[in-house]
C-alpha cells in the first residue's frame, strides 16, 4: 500500500510552487475519461427512439453540441485546478491581455457567438438546405465557430457562422420540405395557348418526383418582344436536386413541343432600308 502511495506521490515536474506528480496525471486522465463517458451517455440518451419522437435529429444534435462545449469547459477548468492553476486568479490577472486578444480575434469571437446562437435557437439544423450567396448547401455539421455543408457539386463548404446569422439566408427546410418551383419558357406568337399550357402540365406530371397531389399550374406571364412567356409551377420535396428535376422536365417539354409543332422563338429584328 505504501509503495502505491509513494508511486502516486512521485514528482514528475517541480517548478516553484507547482508540482506535477503521478497522482496529478491520474486525476487529469480521470477527468477526461469521466467527461468522455458522460458525453457518450448524453448522446445515446438524446438519440434514443423515445427522445427522437420529441426532438428531430437537428434539435437533438444542437442540444448535444451545447452540452458538449459546457462539459469540456468545466473539465478544462478542473484540469487547471488540478495542476494548481487558480482559474479565477488567471482570468483576473490576464484581463488586459484578454482585451487585446479579443480585439485581434474579433471576427473569431463573432463566429463563436453566432455558433452559440445557431445551436441555441435551432433556426438552422442538420440536413437543412440553405441558399447562401446564391449557392445551395445541405448542412452536415454545426460547430462552435464554423459550419460544414455540401453543395450540389458534392463539394464540402466551410461556412463561418457569422455569415449565416448576419446575412440573408433562405432556409428551404425551415417550415416544410415541400416547396414550389418554376420553369420559364417562351413560345412563338400564333401558338395555341391552351395546347401550350396542356403540354407544359403533362411534361411536369410525367416526372415521378413532382408532387401530383398539389397539382401543376401554368401561367401566361407576359407578351414579350419575340415570344409569349409562360411559367410552369410545380411542387417537389427534392429540394437539393431540384435543378436535375428541372432539366428532366425541360427535356420533356422540348420533345413535346417538337411533336406538337410548338416553336420556341429566338429574338428577331426586321431591318428596313430607306432609299435617299
Amino acid at each position: 500500500m505504501e509503495s502505491i502511495q509513494e508511486f502516486l506521490e512521485f514528482e514528475l515536474l517541480h517548478s516553484g510552487t507547482y508540482v506535477i506528480s503521478v497522482f496529478t496525471i491520474v486525476r487529469i486522465v480521470l477527468i477526461v475519461l469521466v467527461s468522455t463517458i458522460l458525453l457518450w451517455i448524453i448522446k445515446k440518451a438524446l438519440m434514443r427512439k423515445n427522445i427522437a419522437q420529441k426532438f428531430d435529429t437537428g434539435t437533438a444534435y444542437a442540444i448535444y453540441q451545447i452540452v458538449k462545449y459546457f462539459v469540456w469547459v468545466i473539465a478544462f477548468g478542473l484540469i487547471l485546478e488540478t495542476i494548481g492553476i487558480r482559474v479565477t486568479v488567471l482570468i483576473a490577472g490576464s484581463a488586459a491581455l484578454l482585451v487585446g486578444v479579443g480585439l485581434g480575434l474579433q471576427q473569431t469571437f463573432n463566429d463563436v457567438v453566432s455558433g452559440v446562437i445557431l445551436l441555441s435557437e435551432r433556426s438552422i439544423k442538420i440536413d437543412d438546405i440553405l441558399e447562401i450567396d446564391g449557392d445551395i448547401v445541405k448542412i452536415q455539421d454545426i460547430g462552435l465557430r464554423t459550419s460544414k455543408g455540401l453543395n450540389r457539386d458534392q463539394i464540402s463548404i466551410i461556412i463561418p457562422n457569422s455569415l449565416i446569422t448576419t446575412n440573408k439566408v433562405i432556409n428551404w427546410s425551415h417550415q416544410t420540405k415541400h416547396n414550389r418551383f418554376r420553369i420559364n419558357v417562351g413560345v412563338a406568337y400564333g401558338s395555341d395557348i391552351d395546347l401550350v399550357a396542356e403540354v407544359l402540365k403533362q411534361s411536369a406530371l410525367e416526372n415521378r418526383l413532382v408532387d401530383k397531389k398539389d397539382g401543376v399550374e401554368v401561367q401566361l406571364l407576359d407578351f414579350a418582344d419575340s415570344s409569349l412567356n409562360f411559367q410552369l409551377l410545380f411542387y417537389s420535396e427534392e429540394i437539393f436536386r431540384i435543378e436535375r428535376i428541372k432539366s428532366d422536365i425541360r427535356k420533356v417539354i422540348a420533345r413535346k413541343f417538337n411533336e406538337n409543332g410548338i416553336v420556341i422563338p429566338f429574338p428577331q429584328r426586321d431591318l428596313h432600308i430607306k432609299k435617299n
